[in-house]
C-alpha cells in the first residue's frame, strides 16, 4: 500500500476540497466496507487502504505533512489486529452524519419507527356471519398530546441538553498508536434524544402521549370464519419522531349456535324423525340459517344417516357461492308399546302373529 498515492486511492486531484474528498470517500466506502462484502478479504483491504488515504487528507495538518513527505510519515504500521470500524462508528467519528443516515434511515435520536399494532378481538353472530354486518369499537389506544406534540415538555420548555450540545451523544478523543479515534457514549443526562424538559406538559404529565378511546367501525364481510382478522391500516398506535403509525388487527370469534355446528362454509345438525318415518318414509322439516326447508326421508333410513341440502349452508368468503347443510337423521325408538303396537310389531318381523 506504501507505494500507492492517497490521492489516487481516492480519486480525486491533489487540490480537492474537503467536500470533493468526503464524497470520494463516500463512495469507495459504500463499495468496500467488509459489511457489505462479508468474508471479502479483498474488499478489507481495498476498505483499509481508502480509510487511511481519507484520515490523512482529511486532516489538514496530516495532509500539509503528508504532501511534503509522502508515504513514509504515515505508514499503516502493524495492521495484524486490524478490525474495520462498522458504518455506524466510521462515519460518525468523521463527522459523516448525512452518509450515516443514508445508509441506516437516520441517527439513533431522530430515526422514524412505525407504531405498534393494536389488537381487537370483536364476537358476533353465526347469523352475522352469513350476512355480514359492521360493528363500531370503542378501541383504547395512545395518541399525541395536543398541548406538547408529543416533547413531553410544556410549549416553550424543551431545551437542548447542556451536557452533549443537543446531539444526544458524548464524544470522548483518545489515540490509539498514531491514530486518533472517538469514542462515542449515549449521554446519561437526556438518554441520547439530545432535548431537557424543563417543565413538564401539563396535560400528558411528560408523557408525550395520551390513551383515548377511538370509535371505528368495522365491516365483517360474509362468510367470516371463527379467528379470522381483518386489518384496518393506520389505526394502530402512532410512530415516534413523525414515523408511520401502526395497524388495527381486528379478531373475528363466532358465538355458538344453539342449532347449527360449522365446518367451513358447511352447517350441520340434526333432526329426529319417529320409527314409522325411518320405516316408510316421508318428509320433515328442518331448520335452515334462513329459515326452513323440507327434507325427504327415504323408507327405511337408518339411524344417524347424513342428508345434504345444497346451498343451504353458510356463503363463502366474499362470495356468492354457499355451502350445504348437513342433516343427521335420528331414528327415534319408543321406550314403550300398546298391546296393539306389540302384536304388530311381532306380526310384521316375527312371522306371524302373537300367541
Amino acid at each position: 500500500m506504501a507505494t500507492r498515492d492517497y490521492y489516487e486511492i481516492l480519486g480525486v486531484k491533489r487540490d480537492a476540497s474537503a467536500d470533493e474528498l468526503k464524497k470520494a470517500f463516500r463512495q469507495l466506502a459504500r463499495k468496500y466496507h467488509p459489511d457489505l462484502n462479508k468474508g471479502s478479504k479483498e474488499a478489507e483491504e481495498k476498505f483499509k487502504e481508502i480509510n487511511e488515504a481519507y484520515q490523512v487528507l482529511s486532516d489538514p495538518q496530516k495532509k500539509a505533512q503528508y504532501d511534503q513527505g509522502g508515504h513514509i510519515e504515515f505508514g499503516p504500521g502493524d495492521t495484524s489486529g486490524y478490525r474495520p470500524p462498522s458504518y455506524e462508528d466510521l462515519f460518525r467519528d468523521y463527522g459523516l452524519g448525512d452518509i450515516f443516515n443514508a445508509f441506516s434511515g437516520g441517527s439513533r435520536t431522530t430515526r422514524q419507527r412505525a407504531g405498534a399494532d393494536l389488537r381487537y378481538d370483536i364476537e358476533v353472530t353465526l347469523a352475522d356471519a352469513f350476512s355480514g354486518t359492521k360493528n363500531t369499537v370503542a378501541v383504547p389506544h395512545d395518541s399525541v398530546c395536543s398541548t406538547c406534540h408529543g416533547t413531553g415538555a410544556e410549549p416553550g420548555y424543551l431545551r437542548d441538553c447542556p451536557t452533549c450540545r443537543g446531539t444526544g451523544e458524548i464524544r470522548s478523543p483518545q489515540k490509539v498508536g498514531n491514530r486518533k479515534v472517538m469514542s462515542i457514549a449515549q449521554c446519561p443526562d437526556c438518554g441520547g434524544s439530545g432535548k431537557i424538559i424543563e417543565k413538564p406538559c401539563r396535560t400528558c404529565h411528560g408523557a408525550g402521549s395520551l390513551q383515548k378511546t377511538r370509535r371505528i367501525e368495522v365491516t365483517i364481510p360474509r362468510g367470516v370464519e371463527d379467528g379470522q382478522f381483518l386489518r384496518i391500516a393506520g389505526e394502530g398506535e402512532p410512530g415516534e419522531n413523525r414515523g408511520p403509525p401502526g395497524d388495527l388487527y381486528v379478531v373475528v370469534h363466532i358465538k355458538k349456535h344453539e342449532v347449527f355446528e360449522r365446518q367451513g362454509a358447511d352447517l350441520t345438525t340434526t333432526a329426529v324423525v319417529g320409527l314409522a318415518t325411518a320405516l316408510l318414509g316421508g318428509e320433515i322439516t328442518v331448520p335452515t340459517i334462513t329459515g326452513s326447508a323440507s327434507l325427504k326421508i327415504h323408507r327405511g333410513t337408518q339411524s344417524h344417516t347424513l342428508f345434504r341440502l345444497r346451498g343451504q349452508g353458510l356463503p363463502f368468503l366474499n362470495a356468492d357461492k354457499r355451502g350445504d347443510l348437513l342433516v343427521k337423521v335420528i331414528v327415534k325408538i319408543p321406550a314403550t308399546l300398546t298391546k296393539k303396537q306389540e302384536e304388530l310389531m311381532k306380526e310384521a318381523f316375527v312371522g306371524g302373529p302373537a300367541g
